[in-house]
């Protein structure tokens, strides 16, 4: 298959399909993959497969090297819609996290204040004091929740350690609406057995708990580049917005991409 794994600290920039020109952050190492997440849908791989040698960035160098980079879209161009926080897995794994988005906010009112910042986040460390301070400051909060069933969470998302989807709900709540639920709805099949999560007996759970989060936006999406499960589908554009106008008769604005 056809990975992606991204430079370190800083790539792009890029089109997201989400966020438009963006100017990507990452705070793995670039050499492979480090995720508290093991998804099947994931660009970047299956984890046992891209184990990284190098080092994390350290908070310096990742400062250092942003702004080497806005000083000279400042200069030449493009103009970054977004600073994003992604790359090649989980960014709040990071342990000097908090630290960096500081220094970024500060760097993006400095050079680009237009600009937004984003963080793609798997919510796994969103329980941790530094973590949700840091996320509560960001322009775009984008947090992932896939689905409340833990049977599903555990075949597609696989997390690596432990993983209380309760407790990341709750800590969802917490924000008081500051943020992004994301999710990735998609069909097909990963060991012969079907990871399809756009049917009611997913979706109906999940919109509850969205509700009850109280998100500022849903972002809904499918699987667009090649994927390390061979036997994964797209959702299609009727079931993507169908699901998409049950979050918005909840009174919530959602986002669909396909």
């Amino acid at each position: 298959m056809s990975t992606v794994i991204y430079p370190s600290p800083i790539f792009g920039p890029v089109h997201s399909r989400r966020l438009g020109v963006s100017l990507g952050i990452n705070l793995l190492p670039a050499d492979g993959k480090f995720c508290t997440f093991d998804c099947i849908y994931c660009e970047c791989g299956f984890n046992a497969d891209f184990r990284p040698h190098q080092k994390l960035p350290t908070r310096e160098e990742v400062r250092h090297a942003l702004e080497a980079r806005l000083l000279d879209m400042q200069q030449n161009g493009p103009k970054p819609d977004v600073l994003t926080f992604a790359g090649n897995g989980e960014p709040t794994a990071h342990p000097h996290f908090a630290g960096i988005m500081d220094d970024t906010l500060a760097l993006r009112d400095k050079y680009f204040p237009q600009a937004k910042v984003s963080v793609l986040s798997n919510s796994t460390f969103i329980h941790k004091p530094d973590v949700f301070e840091a996320l509560n400051k960001v322009d775009n909060n984008i947090l992932k929740l896939d689905t409340i069933d833990t049977t599903y969470i555990n075949k597609v998302d696989r997390p690596t350690g432990h993983y209380d989807v309760k407790q990341v709900i709750a800590c969802m709540k917490a924000f008081k609406g500051n943020l992004i639920v994301q999710t990735l709805f998609m069909k097909g099949t990963f060991e012969g057995k079907s990871v399809d999560n756009t049917t009611d007996e997913y979706v109906l759970p999940w919109l509850e708990v969205v509700k009850e989060i109280a998100p500022r936006q849903v972002m809904i999406y499918t699987i667009d580049r090649e994927t390390p499960a061979p036997d994964l589908e797209k959702a299609t554009h009727e079931e993507l917005d169908r699901i998409g106008e049950l979050v918005r008769q909840a009174g919530i604005p959602c986002s669909v991409s396909y």
